[in-house]
């Protein structure tokens, strides 16, 4: 019996010992992971930025941010674990190891008649016919009788000498660290051990997959319901205009939901008159194009009013209901975006490709729900085919100060980037009235902005030149500067009320048939997942020429230096079309500022493939020279891609440029890109 309760007494320490094994090293790896997290400055400094107040944490704040479910569980289990030894620590001292003159209240090496005299004192004072306590009695029977006996029985002691316990050796004993009411199966211990074992090992986990299962039904893994994917890829059309691009993204499931209340009637009114210019709402038909607005569905209205306040930076006429929702549908926006333009360039039949103008629709919409810019900002206005949006998501600048410079000759936002820091800064104090503050800010946010390169090839793996039916592998290095130095970083986005990573994607596409032929999302914030994806990569393909241990290692140094350079490998497959010259375009697209982006152009040429399936060198006739009627054909290709472009970010400069640089064949082009009119360069070659 009395072992059975040190072994039941030892299930706390149990318990104690597997809460403990995961728990202090995830507790470690997190708090490591805040404070560097903490320490790295990623985000914007300047004073606007700073006044926002979104980076700035309260106390309030702090306590809503660490009010996670991960984090509340993190510390009821270390509460736990803290009452586990509080009871450990005190229940240990009810236990005492047997020795016989401890209990008797004697010293080592007392004489007979001593153990007599404490045995008699003690057996007044316990000795059941003196102390009716029942615990007297068991302490008495258990330990008192015991340790006299141990000491006055010459073998009893002499075992107790030996081995350290009066009865002799002891075998090895086994028990159970578990409560005591679960090892006695009697009666209602029965029932609570049935019970115990019923709701744990049954009902528990079953109310947890159906939990799971219930959820999991209606969204994704990027939770995001079924139904928004489904409504995105119906509703996703090939020509569909960036303008049209906001009809489309508001039917996502997640805003049908946000509540609609007879209260916001009167300031989703008001709202509409701020914003009733970015509504594309024909004006010779204005009341009925109003009427037609207000029969939508309702959650449909308030959704869109409430991307165009943000858009137009109306938030102020927001009533405090409507500012909940307003962040609940901003929370939603970024990968409610990023589903829509995974639906846009996702392979469709029969050709397998996706849509380039809507996807790049996409992005200008989240380009601008990010940087709180108008849509109707980035029509071609003046001098400049991108508009003035880019300027917009400058601290301190508007539209009057945006007037101002283009009467310096300032521009295409490229200009403004390409000055010299203290030109700008007599342009804006000069011209703009801007102070020495508000100068910096400006700076401080252009060196925030990110400068995309992509080195590009297109490829037949081991074989010369690509015929028709090829497999074709695209290798694309897209290297990531900021004046500051930083690689990872978050945008500078005052009023989007969120932390927003920057995302890129990269589309190889045929402008003028409007195809995307690969695609793929590149993020720089995560550096040690780019080092592991580009070890392996460049591995397994260097592996596969037969390259020697030496090589394939020195050409992952290579590719792990790039990478904390700042580049990242993009890889992707594709099967060659049938025989002729195609123009592609590679776009590197960022879905959170405006005029970063970078395009270049490809001339991929696909051989006819020969009846015996080889390759030999290329006849007189099919040598590789820039020719007047390739470069007309190229011309004529690219004005054509007009029809597709986007009717915001139009760039009338870049067919000039392309005329006079020429363009890349099969696969091999190194371009720098910001904004869209990038610098296009390469050579011809088979």
């Amino acid at each position: 019996m009395a072992a059975s309760e040190e072994n039941s007494a030892l299930f706390p320490i149990f318990v104690l010992t597997l809460m403990a094994l995961p728990l202090v090293p995830y507790t470690i790896v997190n708090l490591f992971g805040a404070f560097k997290k903490k320490a790295a400055k990623i985000n914007c400094q300047c004073s606007v930025c700073v006044r926002s107040g979104k980076y700035h944490k309260s106390i309030f704040k702090r306590i809503s941010n660490f009010s996670t479910y991960s984090n509340l569980t993190l510390v009821l289990l270390w509460v736990v674990m803290a009452v586990l030894v509080y009871y450990i620590k005190h229940i240990s001292t009810e236990f005492q190891i047997f020795e016989p003159f401890n209990i008797l209240g004697l010293e080592h090496g007392a004489s007979d008649s001593e153990i007599k005299k404490a045995y008699r004192r003690l057996s007044i004072q316990y000795h059941p016919d003196k102390n009716p306590d029942p615990e007297a009695h068991s302490y008495f029977v258990e330990y008192i009788s015991k340790a006299y006996q141990a000491l006055t029985d010459p073998i009893s002691r002499e075992n107790f000498e030996k081995y350290g316990h009066p009865d002799g050796r002891q075998g090895l004993q086994m028990g159970i660290a578990l409560p005591q009411f679960l090892l006695n199966i009697d009666g209602a211990s029965e029932g609570i051990l049935l019970l115990g074992i019923v709701g744990v090992c049954i009902i528990l986990p079953l109310t947890i997959s159906v939990i799971y299962l219930s959820r999991s039904s209606k969204y994704t893994g990027n939770y995001v319901m079924h139904s928004t994917l489904a409504a995105y890829y119906h509703l996703m059309k090939p020509s569909l205009a960036p303008s049209k691009v906001m009809d489309v993204f508001i039917k996502a499931s997640e805003f049908m939901d946000v509540p609609v209340r007879r209260t916001d009637e009167e300031p989703l009114q008001r709202l509409f008159v701020l914003v009733r210019s970015e509504l594309n709402l024909d004006l010779k038909n204005i009341r009925q194009e109003q009427a037609k607005f207000w029969k939508q569905h309702p959650a449909l209205v308030k959704t869109e009013l409430l991307l165009q306040a943000q858009l137009t930076r109306e938030t102020a006429a927001l009533s405090p209901t409507l500012q909940r929702d307003f962040r609940r549908v901003l929370e939603l926006a970024p990968r409610l975006l990023e589903e829509l333009m995974k639906m846009a360039i996702i392979p469709r039949p029969p050709v397998g490709h996706g849509w380039l103008r809507p996807a790049i629709g996409v992005v200008e919409l989240s380009q601008s729900v990010v940087q709180a810019v108008p849509l109707t900002a980035r029509k071609a206005a003046g001098g400049s085919s991108e508009g003035y949006a880019p300027f917009l998501q400058l601290p301190h600048f508007s539209e009057a100060v945006v007037k101002k410079i283009a009467r310096k000759k300032v521009r295409t936002f490229q200009d403004f980037r390409d000055m010299t820091p203290d030109e700008r800064e007599d342009l804006l104090s000069q011209v703009a009235g801007f102070s020495n503050s508000e100068s910096h800010d400006v700076e401080m946010v252009l060196k925030m902005m990110p400068s995309v390169t992509i080195d590009i090839t297109c490829e037949t793996e081991g074989e010369e030149g690509i015929q028709e039916g090829d497999i074709v592998t695209m290798h694309a290095w897209v290297t990531l500067n900021r004046g500051n130095g930083l690689i990872r970083a978050l945008p500078h986005c005052p009023y989007f009320p969120f932390d927003k990573e920057e995302n890129f994607w990269l589309l190889l596409a045929d402008s003028f048939s409007n195809d995307v032929w690969l695609s793929q999302k590149v993020s720089f914030m995560d550096e040690a997942t780019a080092i592991i994806a580009v070890s392996k990569t460049i591995q397994e393909s260097k592996e596969g020429s037969g390259a020697s241990a030496r090589e394939i290692n020195v050409a992952v140094k290579e590719a792990i230096e790039k990478v904390k350079n700042g580049s990242r490998l993009v890889m992707g497959k594709f099967q060659a079309p049938a025989e002729g010259n195609y123009n592609l375009s590679s776009f590197c697209l960022c879905d959170s500022w405006i005029g970063c982006d970078a395009k270049s152009n490809i001339k991929l040429k696909v051989m006819k493939r020969s009846r015996a399936g080889t390759r030999g060198g290329l006849t007189a006739d099919e040598t590789p020279v820039m020719e007047d009627g390739i470069e007309e054909d190229e011309e004529e290709e690219e004005d054509d891609y007009d029809d597709y472009e986007s009717e915001y970010s139009e760039d009338e400069e870049d067919t000039k440029e392309t005329k006079s640089k020429g363009a890349v064949a099969n696969g091999s082009t190194h371009n720098k890109g910001s904004g869209s009119s990038s610098d296009e360069s390469g050579s011809e070659a088979d």
